[in-house]
């Protein structure tokens, strides 16, 4: 009996010492790991003071084609200097000593303007200082001058990808996400201070990974589609194009035209989201890929085409006589240069060429229902949905009436405007089987103890059927082959459908059109017959050049080759 006692108690001795073992180790892990960063900042607190609007906000992450993540938008630490006027007695003095730390973003001059001696005022006159700098600041022990930690939000790539990210701003809420991802992902990416101190015990035994890691409101870092070098090299072909033409604005995007993913978005003029605040028109923080409707033109006419090959009125050796113009009620319909080609014009010069009058008369075989049946089916008419703020729809009230005018203008791409991202969508269908994916840039949510990937809904489809897909791109390759030889260019390995668009700009004020300003647009899809990417561009008011191709077949076939290499795609001629 006293033996059996005895085991008992150093059983009961040795369940005690293991308790107490994993409860340390489970505390060290719950202070060093899951809220080391809180606990860090809080030693800081102790040795400085801390700024009264620092923040704490998730990641956003760029995704490179092997999955390995790269920061866009980051929280920076350091320290600011605020300055208690009430003990202050020699404002320029006190200067003095500072500026070896200050003087690059406050002036003598506004120092002594800005802290008034004696009063109840703090003036905040130094941000993101180093530790190094806040340490010998603390060692001048100048009354009045006060070192708390300092937070602010930090954006890696300065101007890349600033239209997709947004940045962090200030409102009457105070900070918020302004704009693109910020915005968007607002409930995401804003962690509330209770989300600091979150109960270990529920978070690894509980089963909450439904109800808070994977909700809409939890706090985590996000992963987007984004991949770095294909939006570094989009942006500087759109830079270099808009700079060699003297254009008012580029735009592209590129996707896969599969699944969705945008790869990259881009707008020039950008702007530095670290230094939002220098901009003098906030204009230039809006995404025109999603916010803005243009007039593309004539790469409207390949998606008209292909509801025509579907019903079966043409193919693309159907001819009719192209006299350079058509008479549509009390209109006259030209080509581009008026020049009629004759009869025995085919489908295929008529997208070859881009003739208006052939394209009317593709209307017409149609017939005005089954017309805008076509058009429509494209959900050029709706919103795509894209995870990114402020998206408009498009203008597209021509195609809800029966006027024949208006019928044939919208069939070679006039009298309507869709914002980029629902043209390449549209576009999309094209070389997939009449597949419409749905746009977006979000990937995946990372939360402390669990991933989400984000879900996107299926593919819709248009009206046509899936087999139409190849006689359109095989008409689409013929067109870029010509457009890549005239301008001469190529894509070596792989065979690249493509189309072209030039329309004339809408005069806003007055009304009708500008007879000398043009929207330059491309749009190119590869490997034709089984396409990994799509590419869409734009040039807004080119000087000089008249037509698409000779502002954007060099920039659409060096992003087309960068693309295929990058991503090792195989050949398929």
């Amino acid at each position: 009996m006293q033996w059996d006692s005895f085991s008992t108690r150093i059983k009961l001795v040795a369940i005690f010492v293991t308790i107490i073992g994993a409860g340390i180790i489970v505390r060290l892990f719950y202070l060093q790991v899951i809220h080391g960063t809180a606990f860090r900042d809080e030693a800081d607190n102790r040795y400085q003071s801390k700024a009264s609007d620092v923040i704490d906000r998730g990641t956003i992450y760029l995704s490179k084609k092997d999955g390995t993540l790269v920061t866009a938008a980051t929280v920076a630490s350091g320290f600011q200097l605020e300055i208690q006027s009430k003990t202050i007695t020699d404002t320029s003095g006190l200067y003095d000593k500072l500026a070896p730390y200050i003087s690059d973003q406050i002036t003598r001059e506004d120092f002594v303007a800005k802290i008034l001696p004696g009063t109840n005022q703090y003036r905040v006159v130094a941000r993101k200082l180093t530790k190094t700098q806040a340490n010998e600041i603390t060692a001048l022990k100048e009354s009045g001058a006060v070192i708390k930690v300092d937070k602010w939000r930090f954006y890696p790539g300065e101007f890349l990808a600033a239209h997709v990210l947004g940045f962090l701003g200030y409102s009457d809420k105070g900070q918020n996400g302004r704009y693109g991802i910020e915005r968007s992902y607002e409930a995401v990416l804003s962690h509330t201070a209770e989300s600091l101190y979150v109960n270990f015990f529920a978070e690894v035994f509980a089963n909450i990974k439904s109800t808070v890691f994977e909700s809409d409101q939890a706090d985590g870092d996000l992963v987007t589609t984004i991949e770095p070098f294909v939006q570094t090299t989009l942006e500087k072909e759109l830079a270099d194009t808009k700079t060699k033409w003297g254009a008012d604005g580029a735009g592209g995007i590129v996707m896969d035209p599969v699944t969705g993913e945008i790869l990259g978005m881009a707008y020039t003029p950008g702007f530095n989201p670290n230094e939002y605040g220098k901009e003098t028109d906030t204009a230039v923080y809006a995404n025109p890929n999603v916010e803005s409707v243009f007039e593309f033109g004539s790469v409207i006419k390949p998606l008209v085409m292909a509801g025509a090959l579907d019903a079966g009125v043409v193919t693309k050796n159907t001819t009719y006589t192209d006299k350079g113009f058509v008479k549509v009620g009390d209109r006259t319909i030209n080509n581009f240069d008026k020049i009629g080609r004759g009869p025995g014009t085919t489908m295929q010069d008529v997208l070859n060429q881009s003739l208006n009058t052939g394209m009317v008369f593709v209307e017409q075989k149609l017939g005005k229902t089954a017309f805008k049946k076509y058009l429509l089916s494209y959900q050029i008419a709706e919103k795509t949905g894209i995870d990114l703020p402020g998206e408009v729809a498009s203008l597209t009230a021509n195609l809800q009436g029966n006027r024949d005018v208006e019928l044939a203008n919208a069939a070679f791409g006039q009298g309507i405007a869709l914002t980029p991202i629902e043209a390449i969508r549209a576009f999309s269908a094209l070389g997939t089987g009449g597949k419409l994916p749905w746009p977006h840039v979000g990937k995946e949510i990372k939360y402390e103890f669990s991933n989400k990937t984000l879900e996107h809904e299926d593919n819709d489809l248009v009206a046509w059927k899936p087999e139409i897909s190849e006689k359109i791109t095989d008409m689409l390759v013929t067109v870029g082959e010509g457009v890549m030889k005239t301008y001469h260019v190529s894509v070596p390995h792989n065979r690249i459908a493509m189309k072209t668009g030039t329309a004339q700009m809408a005069n806003l004020q007055a009304g009708g059109y500008f007879a000398d300003k043009y929207m330059h647009s491309m749009f190119s899809y590869f490997p034709a017959y089984n396409p990994k990417f799509i590419v869409f561009m734009y040039v807004k008011n080119p000087r000089g050049p008249k037509f698409a191709a000779q502002t954007l077949a060099s920039p659409m076939v060096d992003t087309a080759n960068f693309l295929l290499n990058y991503y090792n795609i195989a050949p398929d001629k």
